[in-house]
């Protein structure tokens, strides 16, 4: 009876053991890369996200444009980036990173364990103003997408500035996951304090955590050869092949105006159905809040810092609210312009462009809901995009 009871444990023991012991080149050796790589440019998998195999991976690929944001990259149309520029082939596949929640603190572990592979790397970063809450992110957006794996990574990386990487310490050891790590908050605890008892605490800790972080790039590289969810082929329409701009507005306006029949907001019927009875409850709601003020602006500048070490070259994209239904909910409008120029001025003072649709808030069919953008809104992008990789390249 023993033995039946623990021959199974015995060996899911001895496969997990078997797992973790096989070379990682060995792994490698079985993963089809290039088809991972391509499988993962529009699936929006948080697995891939919180890796690194793939990433790194399509960062020495010439042939993609890495596209960095959170849940608009999820807004599916004809005009998207994924489907625009699949149409029209200038020389690049979008690579889209992100989901909702997906915040700067996300995105600069993300960075910061690819620093080597943005050097000179061309990328584009969607920025949302609704990340600028006065508190910053809610756990619910942060632990979704947190990645234990590049968070170990952050303790181990010698390329970061150490002060950065300090600062970058300090703030996530205000968020759950990593405060609940006793060995990566210890690990933590010891690179930024100055007491002798914290540095021998994670001097201690320090070969378990190498170990562990080991194990968690050995389930990244089981994740890339096993490869994730199925993928399906984002087929949307070939409508928008080799089109002038202003036809592709035009299009869109016709797209949006058919799509946003039932309410004030232009927002999208099948969207605007889900709450429609609750809408006069948000009437006024939202007086005397703004996205001038915020820890966020913190922690983007973590992000900005990172990128600017790796010398690559991004081009963010600053795109609006919704105006008519953040005036109706009583945003004020302050709190939203307030926003737009203090973003602007800070990614410009790292010596970077932006694209600023913030002169948008009312047009019609740019956004797709209260704060996504869509339709209209992506045509704008998809210039932007296509003008910025064409840039120095003489065409």
């Amino acid at each position: 009876m023993k033995k039946a009871l623990f021959s199974p444990i015995i060996a899911a023991f001895l496969t997990l053991l078997l797992l973790v012991i096989v070379p990682n080149g060995w792994i490698e050796g079985l993963i089809p890369t290039k088809q991972r790589v391509s499988q993962a440019a529009t699936q929006l998998n948080p697995l891939m996200f919180q890796g690194k195999y793939i990433q790194t991976n399509m960062l020495q690929d010439p042939r993609y444009l890495p596209i960095y944001g959170s849940s608009e990259l999820n807004r599916l149309d004809e005009f998207h980036p994924s489907n625009y520029f699949k149409e029209n082939n200038i020389g690049f596949t979008p690579f889209l990173i992100g989901q909702g929640g997906s915040i700067s603190l996300i995105h600069f572990l993300n960075f910061a364990e690819h620093i080597d592979g943005l050097k000179e790397k061309k990328l584009v970063f969607i920025v949302s103003p609704q990340w600028f809450q006065l508190q910053g992110a809610d756990p619910s957006h942060f632990v979704p997408n947190y990645s234990s794996l590049q968070a170990y990574d952050l303790a181990f990386n010698k390329e970061l500035d150490p002060n950065v990487k300090k600062m970058a310490m300090k703030r996530l050891l205000h968020m759950r996951p990593v405060r609940d790590d006793l060995m990566l908050s210890t690990l933590y605890n010891g690179e930024i304090s100055n007491n002798p008892w914290e540095k021998r605490k994670a001097a201690l800790v320090r070969p378990f955590a190498y170990m562990y972080k080991g194990v968690l790039g050995k389930k990244d590289l089981y994740y890339a050869w096993y490869g994730g969810k199925p993928h399906y082929p984002r087929q949307i329409n070939p409508e928008v092949r080799n089109k002038s701009w202003s036809e592709l507005k035009s299009e869109a306006d016709r797209m949006g105006r058919r799509q946003s029949t039932n309410n004030p907001f232009l927002i999208i019927d099948s969207k605007y159905n889900k709450f429609k009875n609750r809408v006069r409850s948000y009437r006024g709601t939202n007086k005397g809040r703004s996205y001038g003020k915020s820890v966020e602006y913190y922690d983007f500048q973590l992000m900005l810092d990172v990128l600017k070490q790796a010398d690559a070259k991004p081009l963010f994209v600053s795109i609006p609210v919704n105006g008519r239904w953040y005036d109706y909910i009583g945003f004020p409008k302050s709190g939203r312009t307030t926003y737009y120029k203090r973003i602007k001025q800070q990614i410009e003072a790292a010596g970077y462009p932006v694209a600023d649709f913030s002169g948008h808030e009312y047009d019609p069919y740019f956004m797709k809901d209260t704060l996504h953008i869509g339709w209209k809104g992506w045509v704008y992008v998809d210039k932007a995009i296509n003008d910025f990789y064409k840039a120095d390249k003489g065409t």
